[in-house]
């Protein structure tokens, strides 16, 4: 344990006296924290370069640290243990400090390294410098401004549309998501059937929905492409990792043109022309898949 020392107050209670005290007065102890050598009469002693251990309660988080780890830098957690600011401790000789203890985990680690990573977030650094200059932690209060800097002048892409390049990465990306995801699996060059303008028509029209509907839903669901798979438009939804439904676009297909359709033929390489196909529209062309109803 390390020593501290301080004038009179909230749990603190009178130690041994000390050789060189006037009148054999005893010394101003913390409860659970030893007198360093040289200390008496209230003046601080020399920090001891041996691992004396402190016990920091700070916002209910207890800390275990070491003289040498708290006096690195000119802090206001060295003036605690040095005596030089008035330190409050409960029954059990805990230091209680009135802040939050979320980040100073954070704060003892970089008094320790010298470097420490910083939070993600723009609001979990700004709490932590806010702690840093609480504690009077100067390096950390410039790391904590630079990152902050870097943030505002950076900018963050609000719509991402991972691309997937396997099987296992479609799976890792359905499974992990919290949202409903959303798959547009395009690939014109499984197109072995028809080339008309129409099929690249209707191609295209899917491309667009999709496009659309990552403008309009892209917080509330996870869109995502496919380019490897045997399909050649086919749009699939799931939700809570599973596969809900799925929409193949046959139309690209199998589109027409000139009433008449290329497909191939079961007796040889060659092609034959399908029957005359009766329409009643441009929209019998295309069969453009409906959004899930948990899209909204």
């Amino acid at each position: 344990m390390s020593a501290v020392t301080g004038p009179p107050g909230e749990g603190m209670v009178p130690g041994p006296p000390q050789e060189g005290d006037e009148g054999g007065q005893p010394s101003l102890l913390v409860p659970g924290l030893l007198l360093l050598p040289g200390a008496s009469g209230g003046e601080p002693g020399p920090v001891s370069p041996t691992s004396k251990y402190v016990k920091l309660n700070v916002g209910g988080c207890l800390h275990y640290t070491t003289v040498q780890t708290l006096s690195k830098q000119d802090t206001a957690l060295k003036a605690m243990i040095s005596g030089t600011a008035e330190v409050l401790t409960d029954h059990e000789g805990w230091i209680l400090v009135d802040r939050s203890g979320k980040h100073f985990g954070t704060l003892l680690n970089y008094l320790r390294d010298d470097s420490v990573p910083l939070p993600e977030s723009v609001r979990e650094t700004e709490e932590l410098l806010l702690e840093a200059k609480y504690y009077l932690v100067q390096g950390l209060v410039e790391d904590c401004q630079l990152a902050l800097k870097r943030k505002n002048e950076s900018f963050e892409i609000e719509c991402r549309i991972p691309m997937i390049t396997s099987l296992k990465e479609e799976q890792k990306i359905i499974t992990s998501s919290t949202k409903p995801v959303v798959k547009l699996l395009h690939n014109r060059s499984n197109n072995k059937y028809s080339y008309t303008s129409n099929s690249d028509d209707n191609l295209l029209k899917n491309i667009e929905l999709f496009d659309k509907l990552v403008l309009r839903f892209n917080g509330r669901v996870l869109f995502t492409k496919d380019v490897l798979g045997d399909e050649i438009c086919c749009w699939s939804f799931y939700g809570h990792a599973r596969k809900i439904a799925e929409v193949c676009c046959t139309s690209i297909v199998y589109a027409t043109e000139k009433k008449q359709t290329k497909v191939s033929s079961t007796q040889g390489p060659e092609s034959r022309a399908c029957p005359p196909i009766n329409h009643q529209g441009p929209a019998d062309d295309v069969r453009e898949p409906q959004p899930d109803p948990f899209l909204g």
